[in-house]
């Protein structure tokens, strides 16, 4: 049997236009901006004009620890969406914009796939509206401006060994990791070794998806610690007055874009920081402007519930007061047999037995979940070469584990797979919750990581070099109330990637201490993970090209 590629399907679906999109959450159509026919920003007036609402309710979609057989969480929350609304609730999903690295590299599109899918999807993995460049340019603004006030006379007396802010661009390159600005003599200003991080890890784009409103925004941009002087005092983005410039540059982007499925729910997709290296959720403008105008709110967290959901609960309802009603985790079988040892190209055959072993990342998960108080429930997202045998034995696996599994077919069906998710999802909502977050603003920063690393990872311990462990003395009396941030591997629990499944008895090293004033969280570097990824061997970029017809080929 042949199947449509993702973007076949997209191309061949008739979106409506975005003015009848809005409707459906009673937006008229003088508060849309439209870019196209398609795709539309809500104004800013109109957006402050709905906050007196009563919010919906918020489901949250995260999952089991990614494998390269893939997991289907974008794509399940479309297709939840969709099956709210096929049931006949106000709903909208809230997604991140893909980042092109992972589109060119390795990962492909991020827009959903097969029947549960955003469109346009050309257009969100590609530029979209713009919101990644402007990041970018808002971004590196304040890196010109860094330089350039120490080419003028430096009358900050910034010690060019202690700048922390880097440039940034949105693709994967691995040969701007490090890298020496201020070559070629007087002109060109003063040498120092320095470094591009993809902007998906830019404190601006953090700061973007956690500023409620604009004078929000330029208060955060305006915290951003740049460096430090030679007596180590901290220096700040105002301090070069550079956040009223970035605040222009991101006055559009700040907006949130709204798009549809192929069934015609609302989505707002915007913002679109990484779960392993940021925080991986969607802007709060984006959430809460959804949860005025939407009965059902369906949002998701990058990669798995360790990070993602974690960084959800523990960051972005934090710094909002927000609280998720519901939790689905989403696992697939063959996402399972690989944590249970089976190779990629062996996953078509039935496997119990892998199936049984690698469950135990799927019981972690949910054990974890549960540590925040939050009803959560298992969307098996079904493959064609899945056995009847393998769906029972998994059921049977959730029932002893506590957790109820509900099968989906979204992907072929659309949302006729995820009616009874979404029967599910809302009886969730209406029980009991008992939300907290994993641990207190008043432990110390070292504490705070050492909870994560435990509860979450099932580390034994955390060890950092004397250098890091000075870091967190001296960042603790400032900012010792904020959250932390991991930067880790998605692959495991562990720091290793290789480590699959529900590891133990492993340690966690923490590399390096970044802090990002701005955002109000301190990131944790852990193990060997990349602030700037680099290309695979084949990296996606092969395959995409444009046809005779102008069309977009390739894209996944």
């Amino acid at each position: 049997m042949s199947y449509l590629s993702d973007i076949e399907i997209a191309q061949a679906a008739t979106p409506k236009p975005i003015a009848a999109i809005g409707a459906k959450l009673g937006i008229p159509q003088s508060a849309l901006l439209p870019y196209g026919h398609t795709k539309a920003k809500v104004s800013y007036d109109f957006i402050q004009s709905q906050q007196h609402h009563k919010n919906g309710k918020l489901i949250l979609v995260t999952a089991i620890s990614p494998t390269p057989a893939g997991e289907g969480k974008t794509t399940t929350t479309v297709g939840l969406g969709d099956g709210l609304s096929r049931i006949g609730k106000k709903a909208a999903i809230c997604l991140r914009e893909p980042s092109l690295g992972p589109c060119f590299g390795v990962k492909g599109g991020a827009a959903g796939g097969g029947y549960a899918q955003v469109i346009p999807m050309e257009d969100i993995n590609l530029h979209f509206t713009g919101d990644f460049h402007a990041i970018g340019a808002a971004h590196n603004l304040l890196a010109a401006m860094l330089d350039n006030h120490i080419y003028w006379g430096n009358e900050l007396d910034l010690d060019s060994r202690r700048i922390g802010w880097r440039r940034v661009m949105d693709m994967n390159d691995r040969a701007l990791r490090d890298i020496v600005v201020g070559l070629g003599g007087p002109g060109n200003g003063f040498a120092r070794q320095s470094g591009f991080d993809i902007t998906v890890a830019s404190e601006v784009m953090a700061i973007f998806c956690l500023a409620t409103d604009l004078k929000d925004l330029q208060r955060r941009l305006a915290n951003i610690v740049i460096g430090q002087t030679r007596a180590k005092a901290a220096i700040t983005a105002s301090a070069i007055k550079a956040d009223g410039a970035m605040t222009a540059l991101l006055k559009d982007a700040i907006l949130p874009n709204l798009v549809q499925t192929l069934e015609g729910t609302p989505a707002f997709i915007h913002g679109g920081p990484f779960a392993n290296i940021a925080h991986g959720c969607n802007s709060v403008m984006a959430t809460t402007s959804a949860l005025k105008l939407a009965d059902y709110v369906v949002t998701e967290a990058g990669f798995g519930a360790d990070l993602g959901a974690e960084k959800f609960m523990d960051i972005k309802c934090r710094k909002t007061g927000l609280a998720p009603d519901a939790v689905v985790i989403v696992a697939t079988v063959r996402a399972l047999k690989m944590h249970g040892g089976v190779p990629k190209d062996q996953l078509k055959g039935e496997n119990l037995d892998a199936l049984r072993k690698g469950f135990a990342n799927l019981e972690r998960h949910l054990q974890n979940v549960g540590k925040f108080g939050v009803p959560a429930v298992v969307a098996i997202n079904q493959f064609a070469q899945d056995t009847s045998a393998e769906h029972k034995l998994l059921a049977e696996l959730c029932e002893e584990a506590g957790a109820k599994v509900i099968l989906c077919s979204h992907w072929a069906d659309g949302s006729k797979g995820t009616e009874a998710l979404a029967h599910e999802v809302v009886r969730m909502c209406e029980g009991p919750n008992t939300f907290k977050f994993l641990y207190g603003d008043q432990a110390t920063l070292w504490d705070k990581v050492n909870t994560i690393a435990k509860e979450i990872y099932r580390a034994t311990d955390v060890t950092a070099d004397a250098a890091v462990r000075k870091q967190f003395d001296d960042y603790q009396e400032r900012y010792g109330h904020f959250p932390i941030c991991m930067a880790k591997t998605q692959s495991s629990f562990s720091t290793d990637p290789t480590k699959i499944g529900a590891p133990t008895n492993h340690s966690v090293h923490i590399r390096e201490l970044r802090l990002a004033a701005g955002a109000e969280f301190i990131v944790a570097v852990c193990g060997d993970i990349m602030i700037m990824p680099g290309l695979p061997k084949a990296p996606s970029a092969e395959k995409i090209c444009v046809n005779e017809l102008g069309r977009i080929e390739g894209l996944f």
